[in-house]
């Protein structure tokens, strides 16, 4: 086994212990000793980059209605907004998740910004650049650290035009798409833990260790799904609870086979997810949902 573990990337944070998304979240994930931080970007009606999963408000706050048709500022705007998970906590905003990255205690934490399909993507982008480049040093301080997660297509070319300088990822669940759509394009790929625990998963592993590509693997809560993520040899675990992982990759670190085999493997094998019809549901209903969103792939590709 290799002595080098997966990096730990807190999903939305530390979201197992804050609300998701959150500054506070975000916080916990730094001072766990995560190496990243993952959140999510869209726009509000008055060109506002916020740090939210959902397009809509209800399923996490105390508001409702759909972030690209809300004003941040105003009486009525979501800057006025609280999580409802407790305790309670405004929705950050980009530029303040940036301030927050470049506090000379976190230099060294990278920042996943996963970014939906259903954001326009040369206003999200150009809005991004605007705030990236704001910073000082930002070319050698900021912009390594940012990973930009690209879940369509369509999303590549505008990226490359806005944010050349930023590295970037396939987030998704079909390794076909991957391959035909991001592979020149992207240095780290994003995938759901279930797809690469199939044959082709392996397979499309051992090709990025080839390529010399590395693999962020999602969303890995469990103690045996961490260690078999760690077998992969994948670069880094994303997890809502972060220190779960940090603590679990200590005990690896000083003997990863005793440690290990306290787990059991088992739930390859005896969960309905790890079988191929529940893998061919998640990729043709996310396919369809992207699609729908913003547009076929290939239409997109030949656009760009």
């Amino acid at each position: 086994m290799s002595t080098t573990l997966p990096e730990c990337w807190g999903h939305r944070g530390a979201s197992a212990a804050f609300p998701e998304n959150t500054l506070a979240s975000f916080e916990k994930a730094m001072r766990d000793g995560a190496e990243g931080i993952e959140s999510d970007v869209h726009v509000s009606r008055d060109n506002v980059v916020l740090m939210f999963h959902d397009p809509d408000l209800r399923r996490t706050t105390n508001s409702s209605g759909k972030i690209k048709e809300r004003d941040w500022y105003g009486p009525e705007g979501m800057e006025h907004v609280r999580t409802s998970k407790l305790p309670a906590q405004s929705i950050p905003t980009f530029a303040e998740t940036v301030a927050l990255l470049m506090r000379p205690e976190n230099m060294h934490v990278k920042f996943n910004v996963d970014v939906k399909a259903n954001n326009e993507p040369e206003q999200l982008f150009k809005l991004l650049n605007g705030i990236i480049s704001q910073q000082p040093d930002w070319e050698t301080a900021l912009a390594p650290r940012i990973l930009l997660g690209l879940w369509h297509p369509g999303f590549i070319a505008p990226a490359k035009k806005h944010l050349p300088y930023c590295r970037r990822s396939h987030i998704g669940a079909n390794l076909s798409v991957s391959r035909k759509y991001f592979w020149a394009d992207c240095h780290v790929f994003s995938v759901k833990f279930s797809i690469l625990a199939s044959a082709d998963g392996e397979k499309f592993r051992e090709e990025c260790k080839a390529a010399g590509k590395q693999i962020l693997v999602w969303t890995v809560n469990r103690p045996e799904e961490m260690i078999e993520a760690a077998r992969w040899g994948v670069h880094s675990i994303l997890t809502d609870v972060t220190k779960v992982w940090l603590d679990l990759r200590a005990l690896l670190q000083e003997d990863f086979d005793r440690n290990a085999s306290q787990y059991s493997r088992t739930f390859l094998w005896t969960t309905a997810e790890y079988y191929w019809p529940m893998r061919a549901l998640i990729k043709v209903g996310l396919n369809i949902y992207l699609q729908r969103l913003a547009g076929p792939f290939d239409v997109a590709v030949t656009a760009s």
